[in-house]
């Protein structure tokens, strides 16, 4: 499978984000991260079709606070190396990179902080290796389990709802405009240099291969591939009694109200406050991203790692 990588000078004088690029092999690729602070560590995981780069306005809030603060770039995404091949994505691929990062790095009593594919993704690796995971903050995603049925032959005839239509455009789109993308799920105005620091990573439509088949690996029909594997982790969770922060905005037609789901399931999200973001979209860090950093900071001070 070729792989592409995205040239440095893109990345150069982003507005708002002055953290040193690190680099790790895995597999044939390699995955870029951040490395920020020191204490505890947050591992801040991102989605579709973001990178890392939208945590910049809550990496120095965490990290003043006291906590090591890392931030990982999935394959195809933000500086990490791209497959151009659709066929090379898999949701079980991520999981692996994810867990293969946490290995390398030897991340330990991790408060995973996820969003969209970084909560399908981090769940997973928290579920399969509850021993790495001390804290979950979860934010605007799911844990889908097939809920709509079988996959219909004809896709037109699948549920006409917003997340069905956004993953049959992302895959027939001529080429995927991520920066409109961006500013449509957020509520306040992005600013044009913030706008093209998301569209950074993909020079051409030829580095948009991971972008463009994520939103089609979400495991909504009963026979797609992760379906068997996130219910396990369902199990595993309706057991769960370390701490879980969910964090949803009201803005999201996608995902709003899906914290119920998590606070319904997870013991340990249940004993949390319920909290909801006002006046954000999708991308809630980036139109509240101060706001869910003192959030996320008082969740871990009052909920401390056993001494």
């Amino acid at each position: 499978m070729k792989l592409l990588r995205t040239p440095d000078e893109r990345f150069q004088d982003l507005p708002g984000f002055p953290f040193a690029p690190r680099y790790i092999e895995i597999g044939p690729a390699r995955v870029h991260y951040i490395d920020e602070g020191a204490g505890e560590t947050v591992l801040m995981l991102h989605g579709e079709p973001t990178w890392c780069y939208l945590y910049r306005k809550m990496i120095s809030p965490v990290v003043d606070a006291g906590y090591r603060v890392v931030a990982m770039d999935f394959i195809g995404f933000g500086r990490s190396d791209k497959f151009t091949d659709l066929e090379a994505y898999s949701y079980q691929m991520h999981v692996d990179t994810l867990w293969s990062f946490v290995q390398q790095l030897d991340l330990r009593d991790i408060a995973f902080v996820m969003q969209d594919w970084g909560g399908l993704i981090g769940l997973r690796v928290a579920a399969e290796h509850p021993e790495r995971a001390a804290r979950l903050v979860v934010m605007n995603t799911g844990l889908p389990t097939g809920e709509m049925g079988p996959t219909p032959q004809d896709e037109s005839k699948a549920p006409d709802i917003p997340f069905i239509r956004w993953r049959r455009f992302s895959r027939e789109v001529a080429d995927l405009p991520v920066g409109q993308l961006v500013q449509g799920a957020t509520v306040s105005e992005v600013p044009a240099d913030v706008i093209a620091a998301y569209e950074a990573p993909f020079p051409d439509i030829t580095y948009k291969a991971g972008a463009r088949i994520w939103p089609s690996l979400v495991p909504v029909f009963s026979d797609m591939p992760g379906v068997e594997e996130n219910r396990r982790a369902r199990e595993v969770f309706s057991t769960w009694q370390k701490p879980v922060l969910t964090l949803f905005s009201d803005g999201d037609p996608i995902t709003r109200g899906g914290d119920q789901l998590f606070r319904a399931l997870i013991p340990g999200a249940a004993r949390e406050p319920q909290i909801t973001i006002r006046d954000a979209g999708h991308f809630l860090q980036e139109d509240k991203g101060e706001e869910i950093a003192e959030h996320i900071i008082s969740f871990l001070r009052r909920n401390p790692l056993p001494v």
